[in-house]
C-alpha cells in the first residue's frame, strides 16, 4: 500500500483521537520529515491543517442535524471551549456552528472529504543509487512555492535561463528544494554552480552528504509524476529514510532544455 493511502487510513480510522505527527509516522512506517513531505507532494496541505478540516466538517455535519449540543461536538472535536471551536470553525467554514444548526443546511458549505490517493500520478521509477555528495553553494533564482501550486516554477526558470545565457554559463544546472515547512510550503531555486553571485541572483549552501538518486526519463512535464511516485512510493518500498535537508534536481548534457526531454536526476538527502 502506497505510504498516502496508509496515512489517510490512518488518519481517518483514529480522527476522533488526539493524533501527533510522531505517532502516524509511526504507524506509517516512516519518519516525520517523510511523512510530511509525501502529504504536502500529494496535497499541497499540511497534515494538521487536513486533520483540523476534516474534524470540523465532521462537527459540522453532525450540528447540521440540530440535534447535537454544540459544546459536547466541540469537546469530541478536541476543542477545550465553546469559544474556540467557534472561532475554528468560522475561520475555516465562514458561518457560525449555531447558524448551521439553525439552518440544518450544508449545502453553501465547503467540507473536507476524506482525501483519496490519485493513482494516475503513480508512475514505475526504478531503484535509486546511493551517491555521496560534497557540499557544493548554487547561485540562481528563488521563489516561494506555497503547497502543491508549482506554477510559478516555469517562469522562474525562463527567467534564470535568460541570466545563464548572458552570463555565457555552460554545464550543470540544478532545480533545489529548501527550506521545506510542515505547513506545505517550502522555497524553490532554479540555479548553476558560480564562482561569485550576480546582481539580482542568490545562493543556496546545498550540505554534503549521502543521496538516493532516482532517474526521470521523458518530459520535464511529467517530472511531477516520478517525484510524487518517489515520495509515495518507491521510498517507502526500498526502506530508505529522507533526511531533513535540501532536495535537488540535478540537469546534465542528458537533458534538452530546448525540447524540455531526456533524463534528470532526483537527488534526496538519506538518513
Amino acid at each position: 500500500m502506497a505510504l498516502m493511502n496508509r496515512l489517510i487510513w490512518q488518519i481517518e480510522a483514529h480522527l476522533d483521537e488526539a493524533l501527533t505527527l510522531g505517532e502516524l509516522a509511526d504507524r506509517c512506517g516512516v519518519n516525520v520529515h517523510h511523512m510530511c513531505r509525501a502529504f504536502q507532494q500529494a496535497t499541497g496541505l499540511s497534515i494538521m491543517s487536513y486533520i483540523r478540516a476534516r474534524r470540523l466538517s465532521a462537527a459540522a455535519r453532525e450540528i447540521s442535524g440540530g440535534e447535537a449540543d454544540i459544546l459536547n461536538v466541540a469537546l469530541d472535536a478536541g476543542y477545550g471551549s465553546h469559544e474556540a471551536f467557534t472561532r475554528a470553525f468560522v475561520a475555516y467554514l465562514g458561518v457560525r456552528p449555531s447558524d448551521v444548526k439553525k439552518a440544518r443546511d450544508l449545502s453553501d458549505l465547503k467540507l473536507m472529504e476524506p482525501l483519496e490517493m490519485d493513482k494516475s500520478m503513480i508512475v514505475d521509477v526504478a531503484a535509486p543509487e546511493m551517491r555521496e555528495h560534497a557540499a557544493f553553494r548554487v547561485v540562481g533564482l528563488g521563489t516561494e512555492v506555497r503547497g502543491h501550486n508549482i506554477s510559478a516554477v516555469p517562469g522562474l526558470w525562463q527567467s534564470f535561463a535568460a541570466k545563464y545565457v548572458e552570463l555565457g554559463a555552460t554545464g550543470v544546472t540544478y532545480g533545489v528544494s529548501y527550506d521545506i515547512g510542515g505547513d506545505g510550503n517550502f522555497r524553490y531555486m532554479a540555479g548553476m554552480e558560480w564562482d561569485d553571485v550576480p546582481d539580482g541572483m542568490d545562493t543556496m549552501d546545498v550540505p554534503g552528504g549521502r543521496y538516493a538518486v532516482f532517474t526521470h526519463k521523458g518530459t520535464v512535464g511529467d517530472l511531477p509524476k516520478t517525484i510524487y511516485s518517489i515520495w509515495n512510493k518507491a521510498l517507502p518500498d526500498h526502506g530508505i529514510e529522507p533526511a531533513v535537508a535540501p532536495e535537488f534536481e540535478r540537469y546534465d548534457e542528458r537533458f534538452d532544455a530546448v525540447t524540455g526531454r531526456g533524463e534528470v536526476e532526483i537527488w534526496i538527502p538519506v538518513t
